[in-house]
């Protein structure tokens, strides 16, 4: 990337020493269309310069920069950033170029902007947005969103729009991919909610397991059983995330008792009684952790038929 920088800088170096030669010919070309040979030549010359001086920088400070990022996230922030500054720089160089008139041209853009602020509004709503974005960070790439009635993973965020791999939706459930993208405008997120299910600081969600039994089940044994099977699990990695969610309670004014290790709650149905596992986890592992986490806590319940019952309308 910087090699590919350098050697730009280098071309715009040499059209803009070029341009200074030609301007200092003392040879006439005469003119095409009423313009002046040597005017176009050295304006072509300055404008290549220009655009090459404008991305040679962009890639050498680009390269510089994303090399230091922390991750790919970041570096992925950089490059829109870095795109959109030096798109602007390139535009008012090269305008500034072709007329000679600086300081028209900062005014034609200034007028050109309040123009286009009620001729493209929603364009405009994106691209604040975006600037929204990156500024507070409801979100960046990698994370697991839903945004309004969309699901996915963010593979992209450009000027304008979020591109998701689709989760759940139409197709699939139990939050797998779905293969479809969504695209999603920026502006979305000036209005809408929008769930993080996998955010930097804590990328951790709670989840549960829901076994029925019968009321003749002995409560406290399967509750037993279930915190066992979990503990083997889920348990040491539960109790390091749980740590890094205290320390992002205590930033907070908010009081909650948190448990190091998964929980049974009770609750009463109609004609069974509903043991509810809770857990933390990983979302992109939910799915895989909760079916080994039923099918050991069935395992475990079958080989114990006197202390735990099934509902008759169940079969074993």
């Amino acid at each position: 990337m910087r090699r590919v920088g350098q050697a730009s800088l280098a071309a715009a170096a040499v059209a803009g020493v070029a341009s200074r030669f030609v301007a200092a010919a003392t040879v006439e070309f005469g003119s095409v269309w009423g313009v002046s040979v040597e005017r176009a030549a050295v304006t072509g010359l300055l404008a290549a310069a220009v655009v090459l001086a404008t991305y040679g920088a962009y890639r050498v400070v680009g390269g510089w920069l994303t090399d230091r990022a922390e991750s790919k996230r970041r570096r992925h922030d950089l490059r829109n950033v870095l795109r959109l500054a030096f798109g602007l720089i390139g535009t008012v160089g090269l305008a500034g170029v072709v007329t000679e008139q600086w300081v028209g041209v900062l005014f034609s853009l200034g007028v050109v902007g309040f123009a286009v602020t009620f001729a493209l509004q929603q364009p405009l709503f994106s691209l604040i947005g975006w600037v929204y974005i990156m500024v507070n960070r409801p979100y960046q790439v990698g994370d697991r969103v839903a945004i309004e009635d969309s699901k996915g993973d963010v593979v992209e965020v450009n000027f304008l729009v979020t591109t998701l791999w689709e989760i759940n939706g139409d197709l699939v459930s139990s939050n797998q991919p779905s293969g479809r993208t969504i695209t999603v405008p920026n502006s979305v997120v000036l209005s809408a909610h929008v769930t993080n299910f996998t955010r930097e600081e804590f990328p951790f969600v709670w989840n549960e397991v829901a076994v029925e039994v019968a009321y003749e089940t002995d409560l406290a044994f399967a509750r037993e059983r279930m915190v066992a099977v979990a503990e083997d699990v889920v348990g040491e990695g539960m109790a390091r995330s749980v740590e890094r969610y205290r320390e992002r309670l205590a930033e907070t004014p908010v009081e909650l008792e948190v448990q190091s290790q998964p929980t049974v709650n009770v609750s009463q149905e109609g004609s069974w009684v509903k043991l509810r596992l809770r857990y933390i986890v990983h979302p992109r592992r939910g799915q895989r952790t909760k079916n080994e986490l039923y099918e050991r806590i069935l395992a475990e319940f079958n080989e114990h038929p006197d202390r735990v019952k099934f509902p008759v309308s169940r079969n074993r």
